[in-house]
């Protein structure tokens, strides 16, 4: 069973676990705070982290013959999705590359990993009883999904005996299995995306699944396919 140490409020759960792995902390610790003060997102973006949401973080120690660790990044979001359907039958909850959760279009949940030398630190961030409404783009939490929203802590034990089984299925068997169970739970193909490219390139295509590494391809106007490797990704 997986160690799930609790604070009441910290800056951020990330920058905490990634002091405890430069410690020599062990793979499998979560650390979840009840508040964060300075909870972030991709490219340092703000997240709001009231009580009563989920943010939580844990450890991966990257081992020889491990896949390659970016891929971390939709193993995270297949077992975060497979945790939301549990607690929201019927939702429509579906996967944006890389890893954002999306109900009903507008944003559910962020994963955010950060390197630690040989260690990989995921932080999860889920509104589950709040969700804030000034955003740039919509955002949702369970609470309005479903009516109603399960306690943190119970969540997060469900969180972390599904990550660490795919955990064990990224390490036995490859990336394979997690890129099927993501182009799954992904929006269907041909759906019309635009991303911001790590160039600052601006790129509208449809959706063309995932290549064999995980990156995101894209139907070009003119035919031709655009292989992502990171960017910010928008729906159409």
């Amino acid at each position: 069973m997986a160690e799930i140490r609790f604070v009441a409020q910290t800056g951020s759960t990330n920058d905490d676990l990634a002091a405890l792995a430069r410690d020599g902390a062990a793979e499998g610790l979560w650390l979840r705070a009840g508040v964060q003060a300075g909870g972030r997102g991709r490219q340092g973006r703000p997240w709001q982290s009231p009580e009563g949401n989920l943010h939580a973080s844990t450890l991966v120690r990257l081992r020889p013959g491990d896949p390659p660790a970016p891929t971390l990044a939709l193993l995270a979001a297949v077992a975060l999705h497979e945790a939301l359907c549990l607690f929201a039958r019927g939702a429509g909850i579906s996967i944006k590359w890389p890893n954002d959760l999306l109900a009903q279009g507008a944003k559910l949940s962020g994963i955010l990993l950060e390197r630690e030398g040989e260690a990989v630190v995921i932080g999860f961030g889920v509104n589950l009883a709040h969700h804030p409404e000034d955003t740039p783009r919509p955002s949702i939490c369970l609470a309005a999904l479903t009516g109603t929203a399960p306690d943190p802590d119970t969540f997060l034990e469900t969180l972390a005996e599904i990550l660490a089984r795919w955990l064990g299925r990224w390490r036995t068997e490859g990336l394979a299995p997690v890129r099927a169970a993501w182009l799954a739970a992904a929006h269907p193909a041909g759906t019309a995306l635009a991303t911001h490219t790590a160039c600052g390139d601006w790129v509208e295509g449809l959706f063309e699944g995932l290549d064999p590494g995980g990156a995101l391809r894209l139907r070009l106007p003119d035919g031709t396919t655009s292989v992502v490797h990171a960017g910010d990704v928008f729906l159409l």
